[in-house]
């Protein structure tokens, strides 16, 4: 049975392809494109997910689109009466996003070249977080396990509460918009200078550099047993926030003006807010489950912070969030909850490792290289030839087997580094990734030495739990060490990825540490390489030393 799963139109666009139950094929349509967070119809990862598997549209079972256009839309009517005349922008600005949502069986149509109304497969609306909760829930290691989604807004919700048994997920409650968390961290993301979607990141890293001397909690009216209301008067309805929260808080930084003290706290407080949100929640979930596990997934879910804390201080054992938790992951949520949810079938997979995307074969690199004229080096020992080369201090592109599915360079296609070079998060800042000084870069670290560098380590495998890093460690590795001491981090397991594995574990040999610096192989503004011509171009035009492409290698110095 094959199960495509699609999600596009809002934000992320992207699909996944099921046989059986299990994931064959998951990409970005950004990775094709070029278009960070690309929404648009996703026909690049389509073509991709069917040629993975060998199939066309006619071997179909079911295709499911990870959205009801109708499902709680008199809410959504509601709420934009009620916020008129503020409301009255969205329906300009997404009037035409709303448009394609409502039309995605014709997309489908002229995507696959169908002349009349029927599909050859069952075509399928999936609510919109009961997407994301499947998405994470139905690819964990848990059997059963309170599940907690927050993003933007869905149809009309921002936030549910659900609970996950073997092949079913039962919601408990769910908060509608405009009440929602990620509409709060946009927003504010927006007025402290970084308005494009995805920027939310750059705040997260910008709040260990402030204190708690904003108090934004005031915008909240309600946040108790499960509950959530926001004082409405401090946003203007899904355009940014409002001139009572300039009035209270002061102007809005301008883009890529210089960064204030005033911008760090605001990040700060915006941060520890979320933060603050997401464990209450984590509370209502587990009072009423009772799990041991929890697994997360929405847009706000990215927020690693968060899910370190709610590991770390709530009263659940486990926590779970696979690495697409953004609205790409809904593909992948489309496609399971048609095959579990609904179609009752028993789970059988789990998810180890991101890489679901594209690879090339060894045929397809030296035929890019040798029509390109590329000088290059074919080595047997690549991984102990690398870490040489980082223990060094070389800056290495990454490219080897399948590309990741999610924003996380998982070790498929990662820049590396040596984490013991204090100066190289500066270095790659400037001469490599061309971005803002104060964003942090993150270890990936042998799975069975993590706890031997960072506090209260757990399985991390896509890189969205936050660690202390220990006290005797921070001058061990300064470079993926914050500025408040933590890191953001990979745990690398050999059996799932056994030739990152082996990567770090020869850099431990030689320099006796094992962790490496890894960050995502892109620059400022761009999706992560998905084509051996996207690598090649950010290696040559960046102060990125050495290209490996499975096993070739390219230098500058050659």
């Amino acid at each position: 049975m094959y199960i495509l799963g699609i999600s596009c139109f809002m934000s992320d666009a992207a699909a996944a392809l099921i046989k059986d139950g299990e994931i064959i094929a998951a990409c970005e349509e950004e990775r094709f494109t070029r278009k960070k967070h690309d929404g648009d119809f996703p026909k690049n990862a389509i073509d991709f997910c069917l040629n993975e598997a060998g199939i066309t549209y006619k071997d179909l079972d079911y295709v499911g689109y990870y959205f009801k256009p109708w499902y709680n839309f008199y809410k959504r009517i509601f709420r934009v009466i009620q916020y008129l005349p503020a409301s009255l922008k969205i329906g300009l600005m997404q009037g035409n996003k709303w448009l394609k949502i409502l039309k995605i069986k014709d997309y489908i149509k002229e995507y696959f070249g169908l002349k009349n109304d029927k599909f050859p497969f069952k075509f399928i609306f999936v609510e919109h977080h009961l997407a994301h909760a499947a998405s994470s829930f139905f690819v964990s290691p848990f059997k059963e396990a309170a599940i907690l989604t927050m993003d933007e807004s869905g149809e009309h919700t921002s936030i549910m509460f659900s609970h996950g048994v073997n092949n079913r997920i039962n919601k408990i409650r769910s908060i509608g918009h405009p009440h929602s968390v990620g509409e709060v961290y946009k927003s504010v993301t927006s007025y402290l200078g970084f308005p494009h979607v995805g920027d939310e990141g750059k705040v997260m890293g910008l709040a260990s550099y402030g204190k708690a001397e904003i108090p934004l909690e005031k915008i909240v009216a309600k946040m108790d047993k499960g509950d959530f209301h926001l004082h409405m008067r401090y946003f203007d309805y899904y355009t940014g926030v409002s001139k009572q929260f300039i009035k209270e808080f002061g102007q809005a930084r301008i883009p890529d003006s210089n960064i204030e003290k005033k911008h760090q706290d605001m990040a700060f407080a915006l941060q520890k807010l979320t933060e603050k949100i997401g464990l209450k929640f984590a509370d209502y979930l587990y009072n009423i489950t009772g799990s041991e596990n929890i697994c997360l997934a929405g847009g706000v879910a990215l927020n690693c912070v968060m899910n370190g804390r709610i590991l770390s201080e709530s009263k659940f054992k486990n926590v779970f969030v696979q690495p697409a938790a953004c609205d790409a992951g809904g593909a992948i949520g489309a496609a399971f909850s048609i095959y579990n949810n609904i179609l009752g079938h028993e789970r059988k997979y789990i998810m180890q490792n991101s890489l679901l995307g594209k690879s090339y074969t060894e045929k397809e690199i030296k035929d890019f290289l040798d029509r390109k004229g590329i000088k290059y080096e074919y080595r047997n020992d690549m991984t102990k030839f690398v870490a040489r080369l980082i223990a060094s201090g070389k800056i290495v592109g990454w490219f080897s087997g399948k590309m990741e599915f999610g924003p996380r360079a998982l070790g498929g296609r990662s820049i590396l580094a040596d984490p013991r070079r204090a100066e190289m998060k500066d270095i790659l800042n400037k001469r490599v990734k061309h971005r803002e000084s104060f964003r942090p870069f993150a270890p990936s670290v042998l799975k069975e030495d993590a706890k031997l560098y960072f506090e209260n380590a757990s399985n991390s495998p896509f890189m969205l739990l936050t660690f202390p890093v220990k006290k005797e460690m921070r001058d061990v590795i300064p470079a993926i060490t914050h500025v408040d001491g933590s890191a953001r981090v990979q745990t690398v397991d050999k059996k799932a990825l056994p030739r990152y594995w082996e990567l770090i574990n020869n850099f431990k040999k030689i320099t006796g540490i094992g962790v490496i610096l890894n960050t995502s192989f892109n620059i400022r503004g761009e999706p992560i390489v998905c084509s051996l011509e996207d690598a090649y171009n950010c290696y040559i035009n960046t102060g990125i030393d050495y290209l490996v492409l499975e096993n070739f290698i390219l230098t500058k110095n050659a």
